[in-house]
């Protein structure tokens, strides 16, 4: 039975959220402050459903020290609908945002999207193509690519958004670190770099698409 933890401090929205994941066969875990859901964390956690405003902490606290030992898929929820919370939410890792009020089958539909995405079945050998977001590791044909952090973190960002594309401003707003590291064309280098590592192991593979000036994105079908 899949696991998720939900880390909400409502009575109400987290019971209707409970009823409506266990009525579709989810196991769920609760938790009422982020003290107490970081505690709650474990591997056998598939993915992880996190309010903002916490009692004790706000969420993107919680979700930072998740990051430290667990890359489990995390859904935030907030009151709050601004650019800044959502881009500050995914910059530290979060898969997903949505606001309240808010449905609990959409809920559902994107808890649903993010697991097709992050539990790949096994063994990797039967798949041309993965990555790994628990070791950081994208893989081609079994062999692991040769990434910097800022390739890796942009493959891990194409890989959570299947068939959208990024531009060039919003692969650094979720990718770059280091304001230093910014700089006209450095989206595209890391691109060509990530190109060339998969040349390395199979010459005419390429999962990349590029759109003339809109940006780039992980393709559809690979």
């Amino acid at each position: 039975m899949t696991k998720i933890l939900l880390i909400e401090d409502e009575p109400g929205i987290q019971e209707t959220i409970q009823i409506t994941l266990e009525s579709e066969g989810f196991s769920v875990s609760l938790a009422f402050t982020g003290k107490e859901g970081i505690q709650k964390v474990s591997h056998d956690i598939a993915l992880i459903i996190l309010d903002i405003g916490l009692p004790d902490q706000n969420g993107f606290e919680v979700l930072k020290e998740i990051r430290k030992s667990y890359q489990t898929p995390v859904i935030f929820l907030t009151a709050r609908n601004t650019e800044i919370d959502k881009v500050l939410g995914l910059e530290i890792g979060a898969d997903d945002y949505i606001v309240k009020p808010f449905s609990p089958r959409e809920l559902l539909a994107r808890i649903r999207a993010i697991l097709r995405r992050t539990t790949q079945p096994q063994p990797m050998e039967d798949h041309k193509f993965r990555i790994s977001l628990d070791k950081k590791l994208v893989y081609l044909n079994g062999k692991t690519l040769n990434l910097s952090p800022y390739e890796y973190k942009t493959m891990e960002l194409f890989f959570k958004w299947p068939g959208r594309i990024f531009t060039r401003e919003e692969i650094m707003d979720n990718v770059w670190t280091e304001p230093e590291d910014s700089f006209d064309r450095a989206v595209d280098t890391v691109i060509k770099n990530i190109r060339a590592r998969f040349k390395e192991i199979e010459n005419d593979f390429d999962p990349i698409e590029t759109r003339r000036g809109q940006g780039y994105g992980l393709k559809e079908k690979i």
